[in-house]
């Protein structure tokens, strides 16, 4: 009967001791849920076969022509769940600035079919065309919303970054500027993207010095070594470069230094020629993995979670000055 009690006792205490580590370095309370003017609704479109889903985000009374900006989830999320890991913030923006925002959904098990060739989304054996799925989708909602075709946009976290790349070097006629969070340009030996022949989308990489999961400097992604493996990436700075070259960009980038909060420093690196592409990087000094925003603490789990910059307003800022 001791024994029996013990074993209970033990199998409590390590129910107990697993709860506190989930309570202190996974769960996150939502952020609360802002006054917006517009409608939140359910969206889908069949392609190559596959139903694919999507969120959209109109203001109230947007008027025709407006801007159009498409946000990704991270590796097995979904559009829900970027809204709250966001901070609502897009929706928060697009009020103020009147522009529509559309929230796509991965097929593949929450994975988008970014230009990495480790952890390949595929479905029945064949490469799911997300590059297809995104471009026929603003063309969807260029008749449905009525958008601005020339000032389209797309912003993404991890692995919804990731893809933000892949939309940069394939499809620069369709989005005038992308922006990757937590995420950098894969290595030749873990790559299959296949670059536009002229000039990319003007591109911004956003990431954090602490991020244990897309390393800042290169190396392998994964987290903690054995999860959301997804090869090998350059540093933030080469893919930043990177970028540069393709548009041939030459010269030294403008590098700007600004102090935050708590210790938190924000470095903006930019290559900048006469030409409409500009490559903005955005080094979050004491930050980790995710999208900072003053709304939501992200899991202790992806790093530090500071809460400025304001990741969605940076981003606006970079998308609303490119040229059309």
């Amino acid at each position: 009967m001791r024994i029996l009690r013990f074993c209970l006792w033990s199998l409590f205490a390590l129910v107990a001791l697993g709860g506190a580590l989930f309570g202190y370095y996974v769960y996150t309370p939502a952020p609360e849920m802002p006054r917006l003017s517009g409608t939140l609704a359910k969206g889908s479109i069949v392609v190559d076969g596959l139903k694919r889903t999507y969120l959209t985000y109109v203001p109230e009374g947007l008027a025709k022509g407006a801007p159009l900006v498409v946000v990704m989830h991270g590796s097995g999320e979904s559009s829900a769940q970027i809204r709250t890991e966001t901070g609502y913030g897009f929706e928060r923006l697009a009020d103020a600035h009147r522009f529509a925002v559309v929230y796509p959904n991965a097929a593949n098990d929450g994975n988008w079919n970014a230009c990495g060739t480790v952890g390949n989304a595929s479905t029945n054996g064949n490469g799911i065309d997300d590059v297809g799925f995104l471009t026929k989708l603003v063309d969807k909602l260029k008749t449905e919303i009525a958008i601005d075709p020339g000032r389209t946009f797309a912003a993404g976290s991890s692995r919804g970054g990731f893809m933000a790349l892949r939309l940069a070097l394939e499809a620069p006629a369709r989005f005038r500027a992308v922006a990757a969070v937590s995420a950098n340009v894969h290595t030749p030996d873990n790559f299959k993207c296949k670059p536009a022949r002229n000039a990319t989308s003007s591109v911004m990489i956003m990431n954090g010095t602490d991020d244990p999961l897309v390393p800042f400097n290169g190396g392998e992604v994964s987290l903690l070594g054995f999860s959301y493996k997804y090869g090998k990436v350059m540093s933030s700075r080469e893919s930043g470069q990177y970028f540069a070259d393709l548009n041939d960009i030459v010269g030294t980038p403008v590098t700007n230094e600004t102090p935050v909060a708590d210790g938190v420093r924000v470095e903006h690196v930019l290559w900048r020629n006469d030409s409409k592409v500009e490559v903005e990087l955005v080094a979050i000094h004491g930050g980790g993995h995710g999208m900072p925003q003053p709304h939501r603490r992200r899991p202790r789990l992806l790093g530090p979670s500071p809460m400025q910059p304001n990741g969605p307003e940076v981003i606006w800022a970079f998308f609303e000055r490119q040229r059309p």
